[in-house]
């Protein structure tokens, strides 16, 4: 065991814990159905280009790809149907969260995340022994319902075991670990890409590793003391929060615990519960990080670099692992100096880098000729790096954990499902957008994403409380009750009267 802390509760008692090995491992192993969802990104983009898996799935995209030479530089890099097909992914993961939301509150986070794990192997399958596209779909559809599953459950499983003061910390590995997915992805590719005509498949296949680990990890962690007192298992859950805490002493948190769970034990009915007014403040900062992660212009850096991969072929392997390191800043620093203080420096850097890269295309990158030189897309590599790195310390991890903790026990699977659809749909939206966008807008597409940079770091600026080191049901009575502009919709009312 590491040393212990105390952290201060709202009546002036103290939480007593530990850093114990338990929590730790505990946290590793939820985090991995990051892991499946970060290869997921990396490695079926580069699925979806490679030639033997086009010809054998869409031959009509191929053959379309030895013409586009011919084409606009700003409309050549990709097929709605097939951009389509792969947004089966978020579709699906959309409408899963919504089961999902049920089953952890009612049978627990621990289980859930043995669902998606579940859910991703069968995906694996089909996807690495398809014979057709009807098999390919049911693949993309089975993977999407175990990410719906897994980033419902794993925030909330990470939020609530891990103690007050490292909850940013352990919460990050989930994104850490999809950074690394990506990572890993991208490199697998760049060696299966040669190997033909079976290397999509193999691509596709290793993804039973990552599944393997959540499913393997789900049935060895022990589920949160919180879903278990939610679910009236009162002694199991304050054994498993003495062993979680490493030690004898949890009846503060225990009774905080319980009185959270006695509160949520009379919602009937969850998400009718989260338009109720006390609700709203947690409700649409949830909404709105969402929507600001996926339109901060993350894809739109990601999708478009291809123009510099014709001169600089590193590019791509430098950029992921900068999206690496730069999460493991995140884990760092988001329990010293706070979300709010990640997010709004991420804010200048990420607008500085865009309209770098938009000045630099514009000038350029015209329609039918790329002049970047070699010296030109170093400078745009490193700029991309900029705006990745500040991604992946700020609005990448922190859309995940604000919304994992913001919400109160008896709404909070209710609220996580909310956040989790609005993120798949805004990704699906975003996917579903960004060619015709980029076909049209041209460089200034990286001047419109700029742009929705400021609005979200002014909203931070405003809007958004800081949640470090308060404890998770207490966040309501220490946050959202003392904001300048959010106390007025949280009142002193009995809870149970919304119920």
């Amino acid at each position: 065991m590491a040393g212990g802390f105390a952290v201060s509760a709202g009546s002036g008692r103290q939480f007593e814990a530990k850093i114990t090995p338990i929590v730790i491992m505990s946290c590793i192993m939820a985090a991995t159905g990051g892991l499946m969802f970060g290869y997921d990104i990396g490695v079926f983009g580069g699925v979806t280009s490679m030639n033997d898996f086009l010809l054998k799935f869409f031959p009509k995209v191929y053959s379309k790809e030895k013409e586009k030479h011919l084409e606009n530089n700003y409309c050549k890099f990709g097929n709605q149907g097939l951009q389509l097909f792969t947004s089966l992914f978020y579709l699906a993961g959309l409408i899963a969260t919504l089961f999902a939301s049920y089953t952890t509150r009612r049978l627990g986070r621990r289980l859930t995340m043995l669902i998606a794990g579940a859910f991703f192997i069968a995906g694996v399958i089909f996807n690495g022994s398809a014979q057709n596209l009807a098999m390919l779909i049911v693949g993309r559809i089975l993977l999407g319902c175990g990410v719906g599953f897994a980033n419902q459950a794993v925030p909330l499983f990470l939020s609530e075991i891990a103690p007050t003061r490292i909850r940013g910390g352990l919460n990050i590995l989930f994104q850490l670990n999809v950074t690394i997915g990506i990572l890993l992805g991208n490199l697998i590719n760049y060696r299966t890409n040669k190997i033909h005509p079976w290397g999509w498949r193999l691509s596709l296949a290793l993804a039973g590793i990552p599944a393997l680990l959540l499913t393997v990890g789900s049935l060895l962690v022990v589920d949160t003391p919180n879903s278990l007192i939610e679910r009236g298992k009162l002694e199991e859950g304050k054994a498993v929060l003495k062993r979680i805490r490493g030690i004898n002493n949890v009846e503060p948190e225990f009774n905080e615990i319980l009185e959270a769970s006695r509160i949520a034990q009379q919602v009937k009915h969850p998400y009718r519960n989260l338009l109720q007014r006390r609700y709203r403040p947690q409700l649409i900062v949830a909404i709105f990080l969402q929507i600001f992660q996926q339109f901060a212009g993350i894809n739109n850096i990601i999708f478009y670099t291809p123009v510099l991969f014709k001169t600089l072929g590193f590019a791509a392997v430098i950029i992921q692992i900068v999206n690496v390191l730069s999460t493991v800043v995140s884990i760092y620093f988001v329990d010293k100096v706070g979300r709010r203080a990640l997010l709004l420096e991420a804010g200048v850097q990420m607008f500085l880098s865009e309209v770098i890269i938009a000045v630099v295309f514009s000038i350029k990158v015209t329609d039918h000729s790329d002049n970047l030189s070699h010296g030109y897309a170093i400078l745009v590599v490193v700029m991309v790096c900029v705006f990745v790195s500040s991604f992946a310390w700020s609005w990448g991890p922190l859309g995940w954990l604000i919304p994992s903790e913001i919400f109160p026990l008896e709404v909070r699977p209710a609220g996580q499902s909310v956040a989790v659809c609005v993120n798949l749909l805004s990704t699906f939206a975003i996917a579903q957008a960004f060619l015709p966008m980029l076909c049209q807008l041209k460089s200034g597409i990286f001047i419109l994403f700029a742009g929705w940079v400021v609005v979200m770091s002014i909203f931070v600026l405003f809007f958004l409380p800081e949640t470090k080191n308060i404890p998770i049901e207490e966040i309501t009575e220490r946050v959202w009750k003392q904001h300048w502009f959010w106390k007025r919709y949280v009142d002193d009312d009995d809870p149970l009267r919304w119920a």
